[in-house]
């Protein structure tokens, strides 16, 4: 042989496998290194179970039949925000509202006024917004609010969260939810809304009557599935 064939012969990969080589255990470690480099994040899939744990109940508490009324009653005086004189169902709803139209800076000031109102459900949101954010001190702080009775609230309340609860966790369990998002008219009416503010970014007005009239022909046309399924689930303990 030559040189040259010398050389070429020392340099041909061998096409047969080695001795003792599981061809089959190296592709299942392949593998589960694929799946480890693509998994996500515990706190990204925590933040992402959050989020989607509060679409599910703002679009509950939206399609509930009395939504529309609060919101009503929470646009008849269309001048300065007081806890006072504040309908905190109604400023629970519209901070709903405001969170699936994607104004979630302006949801969570009005969540925030309903928790200051002593409404047990709205802190209950800003724990789940503030925890889909990544913003664990202040989920922790509001879930806090919601589990250690610092707030002073009546049954009705702890029955409202319970019922939150298990809406929560029959979504979650069937993947399914049959309450209506907001329609086009209504985030054209938040649009409107978030538009006539000057100097802020927030929604910090109450909604008005046009609002409150689309939102009451939304909830006379949400489908009656979603009252019946989603707005009276038997509370869990």
């Amino acid at each position: 042989m030559t040189v040259i064939e010398n050389l070429l012969a020392d340099a041909r990969i061998p096409t047969t496998p080695h001795d003792g080589f599981d061809v089959g255990a190296a592709l299942r470690r392949l593998a589960a290194d694929a799946a480890a480099a693509t998994a996500p994040h515990p706190d990204t899939l925590r933040a992402a179970q959050a989020g989607q744990r509060l679409s599910v109940i703002c679009r509950w508490i939206l399609n509930k039949p009395d939504a529309a009324d609060h919101v009503d009653r929470l646009a008849q005086d269309p001048g300065s925000v007081t806890e006072e004189e504040l309908d905190v169902d109604g400023a629970l709803v519209f901070a709903c509202l405001l969170h699936l139209t994607d104004h979630r800076e302006s949801a969570q000031f009005w969540w925030q006024l309903a928790a200051g109102a002593e409404h047990r459900a709205a802190a209950y949101c800003l724990h789940l917004h503030h925890l889909a954010l990544g913003e664990t001190r202040e989920a922790r702080h509001w879930l806090h609010v919601v589990t250690d009775d610092v707030i002073d609230t009546e049954a009705p309340d702890d029955v409202f969260l319970a019922t939150l609860e298990a809406v929560a966790a029959y979504v979650r369990r069937t993947g399914a939810s049959s309450a209506s998002a907001p329609t086009a008219g209504l985030e054209m009416e938040v649009d409107r809304l978030a538009a006539s503010e000057t100097g802020s970014c927030i929604i910090i007005q109450r909604p008005d009557r046009r609002l409150a009239d689309r939102l009451h022909d939304f909830t006379r046309r949400a489908p009656r599935s979603a009252r019946k399924d989603e707005c009276c689930p038997t509370p869990q303990a």
